[in-house]
């Protein structure tokens, strides 16, 4: 009998949980803002066993390198890019991505560059509590605020901040680059009209999110050339903590 060949070992930048010895698909998963790729460890729990999940570290957010943090939108894709394509070439597979709140904007950004390309491209984008990237924050900017300033208002947005990590200075001193360039990508990205995405699009979000609210989810109709679906869950902004299993699943059933 033929042993399995070994999974292509992962490109920097990317994570793969639970990977398949013979995947048959593949889902890139996107961090939210102050997030890392440990949100996605017990996805391949909830996911069919054919399916891999690799989890993306965007550039600069490893404490232990010692890097500045990437902290714009179009530089954050170039690094994505490349690593999805690098492993891609090496293990060719259907893939898709899925990123919530920052990360949903991010996948939209590596689905509009890979389409464009002549290398592989999603099959499908799903993405989470985020507004259409047309729609452009209307408030003034948080990332140039004084340390305390900035996380009260990051606290108060969208509750992202641990308590844990808040009480103590040394984890607050390794977390605070990091989220302070995922607020500056999403505050200083601009929207170019006229861009969609090729591949269909699946919208997800929480029944008590402010930001964005659910009405506001069906327009990435505009940014889609397919027909968008959406579905929202019990919860607020980080309804996928409560709902891992379930969005894991409905994810599998659209793939």
């Amino acid at each position: 009998m033929t042993a399995s060949p070994a999974p292509a070992q992962a490109p920097r930048g990317l994570i793969r949980f639970g990977a398949s010895d013979a995947p048959t698909r593949r889902v890139y998963c996107l961090p939210f803002a102050g997030g890392g790729p440990a949100t996605y460890r017990a996805w391949p729990r909830a996911l069919p066993a054919d399916h891999d999940v690799v989890a993306v570290a965007l550039p600069g957010r490893d404490p232990s390198r010692r890097e500045v943090p990437v902290d714009s939108i179009g530089e954050i894709v170039d690094v994505v890019v490349g690593s999805i394509l690098e492993l891609q070439a090496a293990e060719a597979v259907p893939f898709s991505l899925f990123g919530h709140s920052l990360g949903a904007l991010v996948a939209f950004e590596t689905t509009l560059t890979l389409e464009a390309g002549d290398g592989a491209a999603p099959d499908r984008l799903f993405v989470s509590g985020r507004r259409p990237p047309d729609e452009l924050i209307q408030r003034e900017p948080l990332h140039a605020l004084p340390d305390e300033e900035f996380l009260e208002a990051i606290q108060k947005s969208y509750g992202a901040v641990p308590e844990a990590v808040r009480r103590e200075p040394d984890l607050l001193a390794l977390f605070l680059p990091s989220l302070r360039a995922d607020i500056k990508a999403h505050e200083t990205y601009g929207s170019v009209p006229g861009r969609t995405v090729r591949c269909p699009v699946r919208v997800y979000g929480g029944t008590q999110d402010r930001n964005p609210r659910p009405s506001q989810l069906g327009g990435w109709q505009r940014l889609a050339e397919q027909e968008v679906s959406v579905r929202v869950f019990e919860g607020g902004h980080f309804y996928l903590n409560d709902h891992r299993d379930a969005l894991a699943a409905d994810i599998a059933e659209h793939s």
